[in-house]
């Protein structure tokens, strides 16, 4: 079985990944993966550079908030560059889907990503878990991260923009979906253990 993780940023669905991880499932994630991507193969780098200038990468090394920035501000920017990685991430998780499937793999691997139905691949997967929590919260917690610094006009904007961007991720995906609240008001392993509950 393949279990999808999803969330806008800040839900914290990376935080209930690493649980799962810790009681011993296996975890894919979307954004490492992709990561990997960019890395390794030169063909995407060349696409990258072509599409967001020779500023994407910094001494060789994928410039994330220089492209953030700047996918964040133009959606069309986000759009094509999803359209360019999100094939390599979806091939690589329908490979390992179709070796599970010739082994009868009966354990559950959870897949972890924030675009489900732009990049297909809720069509992978048999269920897939909406991690919610308000707002506020979710500003709060991205802004704790050293990725955003200090907590700004300019960075909770920027925070809200990406929200934006994400929301219509959430809706019509091709499996069924199993929605859990992640407000503060229970303990992570408590809301593992109500979706584990639900497969």
């Amino acid at each position: 079985m393949i279990i999808g993780i999803t969330g806008g940023i800040g839900s914290g669905k990376s935080t209930i990944a690493k649980e799962l991880a810790y009681r011993g499932f296996g975890i894919y994630n979307c954004d490492k993966r992709a990561k990997e991507i960019i890395a390794e193969e030169s063909i995407v780098q060349f696409r990258i550079k072509r599409l967001l200038g020779k500023k994407a990468y910094k001494d060789n090394h994928y410039n994330i908030p220089y492209v953030s920035k700047r996918v964040f501000a133009e959606p069309e920017l986000l759009q094509a560059l999803n359209e360019l990685i999100h094939p390599w991430v979806y091939k690589d998780l329908q490979d390992i889907k179709i070796f599970r499937d010739s082994r009868g793999a009966t354990d559950k691997l959870f897949v972890e990503s924030a675009v489900f139905k732009e990049s297909g691949l809720d069509k992978l997967c048999d269920k897939i878990v909406i991690v919610d929590a308000p707002v506020e919260t979710r500003i709060r917690r991205v802004l704790d991260r050293d990725y955003y610094g200090k907590n700004s006009a300019l960075n909770i904007e920027r925070i809200r923009a990406r929200m934006n961007a994400q929301k219509d991720s959430l809706t019509d995906l091709h499996c069924p979906t199993i929605r859990v609240t992640n407000d503060g008001s229970l303990e992570i392993k408590d809301i593992v253990d109500q979706i584990l509950s639900q497969l």
